[in-house]
């Protein structure tokens, strides 16, 4: 379960998904995935043993990914923007 709170989600989905009921759109999606897996990525590093979060790193990573897949198929430009946004492409 991560911590975050109504108003972070709501902000994040106001943000990327024009807005805070749309929870729905990819775009919105992905960014609530990378926030979550910034916040286990931090986790797992004072808790390298913790197994049971690092498949659910691994799950998260591989919807954002699939996310990420179909929104570059679908909408290019979007996927661009939302990957420079979001800071994902070195």
């Amino acid at each position: 379960m991560s911590n975050l709170t109504i108003e972070r989600k709501k902000e994040i989905f106001k943000t990327f998904g024009g807005k805070e009921t749309n929870t729905g759109s990819t775009e919105a999606q992905v960014a609530m995935l990378t926030e979550r897996i910034n916040h286990i990525s931090g986790h797992l590093k004072t808790n390298k043993h913790d197994v049971n979060s690092q498949r659910g790193l691994m799950i998260m990573v591989g919807r954002r990914k699939r996310l990420l897949a179909y929104l570059a198929k679908t909408n290019l430009t979007g996927y661009r923007k939302l990957i420079e946004t979001l800071g994902l492409r070195k």
